[in-house]
C-alpha cells in the first residue's frame, strides 16, 4: 500500500469524528446493536463504507456531479458513507477551459470543497479524454507544435490549481480501442502515441506529489485491450515516465459475466504500479428482480474482495452511489439499477454485500 495513500487517509481524519482515524487500527465493525439503513444507522454506530475500507488502508468512494448538490438527502449520504470523492464531470476539459486560455475551476472547487469539509480524499478526473472537449479545441486546425503547447498548458494550469490538494489524477482516459489498437483521437492522430508520456511528465512537473493514472473500461477482463495497457505500462516504466497507477473503470453488466478481475489487477500490480477500481457500477437488463439484485450484490462483494486481495489495490470508487442519478439509462436504454442505493436513496442488497465484504 502506498505511503501517500496512507497519509491521505490519516489526514482525512484530522478534525473529523474520531471514528475514521480509529478505523485505521480498529477491529471488525460492530455486530448487531442498532438498525443499519445505509444512512448511518441508529443506536450504536454502524461503520460507514469509508471507515470499513480505511481499516484495510484503502478508500471506498463515490463519484458525484454538481447538479446533485441541491439534493440535501443525497449529500447527507455522500458526505457520510465515503472516504473518497471523484468529480464526475467538473474537471473535464469542456468545463475547466471553455475558451482557450480561460479557465473555470468553480464547479471543480465546489466538489473539492465538499470533499475537504467531509474529510474525503479527492481524485482528479480527467485531464485528457476524447469526449467532452470544448468546441474551440475540436473545431481548430492545429499543427503538432500548437496542439502540444495547448495540451501542456491545459494540464499544467489544471494540475497546479489543485497542487497539494488532490491524491491522484486520471491523466489519460480511454486511450485504446477494445481490440487493443490506439483510439484515433485528435491527440493520437496529431501527436502520435507519445502524447501519453508527455502528459504524464507535464502533470508530474505541475504537482510532483500527485499520483498519476491512466484509466479505461473493459480492461477488467484479460484480453486485447488490457494486454495493450500492460505493454504500455511496461514501456512507460522502462522509459522512466512518472506513472503511478492504472484505473480499471469497472462498468460491468450482469449479462456479460464477471471478469477475471483479481488476477488482472495482480499482474499490473506486479509491474510495480498501484491499481484502483475507478468507476464501478453493475448494470442489469430491466426490470430488476430479486435474483438479479442478489447476483449484483455478489458481484459487488467479489469486486471488493478482489481489491482487498491485491496489496497494491488502493481503493474502489462507485460511479455515483444511487440509481437516482445514474448515467446508465441514458447510454444503455433498457438497462439500469446499477448502483448500491436505489432511486429513493434506499440501500439495496449490494450495499449490504459491500459492507460485509469490507468487514
Amino acid at each position: 500500500m502506498s505511503q501517500r495513500l496512507t497519509r491521505f487517509l490519516r489526514l482525512s481524519a484530522v478534525g473529523a469524528a474520531a471514528a475514521l482515524c480509529a478505523a485505521l487500527t480498529a477491529g471488525p465493525a460492530l455486530a448487531g446493536g442498532g438498525h443499519d439503513d445505509g444512512h448511518g444507522g441508529h443506536g450504536h454506530h454502524v461503520k460507514t463504507l469509508g471507515e470499513l475500507a480505511a481499516q484495510h488502508h484503502r478508500y471506498f468512494g463515490s463519484a458525484t456531479d454538481n447538479p446533485e448538490f441541491v439534493d440535501q438527502p443525497y449529500l447527507d449520504i455522500l458526505g457520510d458513507q465515503f472516504n473518497q470523492l471523484t468529480a464526475g464531470n467538473a474537471l473535464k476539459w469542456y468545463q475547466t477551459e471553455p475558451q482557450q486560455g480561460v479557465f473555470d475551476f468553480g464547479p471543480g472547487d465546489q466538489v473539492f470543497n465538499f470533499a475537504r469539509q467531509h474529510h474525503q480524499i479527492f481524485r482528479g478526473h480527467t485531464l485528457i479524454w476524447h469526449n467532452q472537449l470544448p468546441d474551440w479545441l475540436t473545431s481548430g486546425t492545429w499543427t503538432a507544435d500548437q496542439l502540444r503547447a495547448i495540451l501542456k498548458n491545459h494540464i499544467t494550469q489544471e494540475v497546479k490549481h489543485y497542487k497539494g490538494k488532490i491524491y491522484s489524477w486520471d491523466v489519460v482516459n480511454e486511450a485504446f480501442n477494445d481490440d487493443g489498437t490506439y483510439r484515433q483521437t485528435m491527440f493520437y492522430n496529431i501527436l502520435g502515441p507519445g502524447y501519453i508520456a508527455d502528459a504524464l511528465r507535464w502533470a508530474h512537473k505541475a504537482d510532483p506529489k500527485a499520483k498519476l493514472y491512466i484509466n479505461d473500461y473493459n480492461i477488467e477482463f484479460t484480453g486485447p485491450k488490457s494486454n495493450a495497457y500492460y505493454t504500455l505500462v511496461q514501456q512507460l516504466l522502462a522509459d522512466h515516465v512518472p506513472l503511478d497507477g492504472v484505473g480499471f473503470q469497472g462498468h460491468l453488466a450482469l449479462q456479460f459475466g464477471f471478469p477475471d478481475l483479481q488476477p488482472n489487477l495482480q499482474r499490473f500490480a506486479d509491474l510495480g504500479v498501484d491499481v484502483a477500481v475507478s468507476e464501478l457500477d453493475i448494470r442489469m437488463i430491466l426490470p430488476a428482480d430479486d435474483a438479479k439484485l442478489a447476483t449484483q450484490a455478489q458481484w459487488y462483494s467479489d469486486v471488493v474482495k478482489a481489491c482487498l486481495a491485491v496489496r497494491r489495490c488502493v481503493g474502489i470508487t462507485i460511479w455515483d452511489y444511487t440509481d437516482k442519478y445514474s448515467w446508465i439509462p441514458q447510454f444503455f436504454p433498457g438497462q439500469g439499477a446499477a448502483h448500491p442505493w436505489g432511486l429513493n436513496l434506499e440501500p439495496k442488497p449490494a450495499y449490504f454485500a459491500i459492507r460485509d465484504a469490507l468487514k
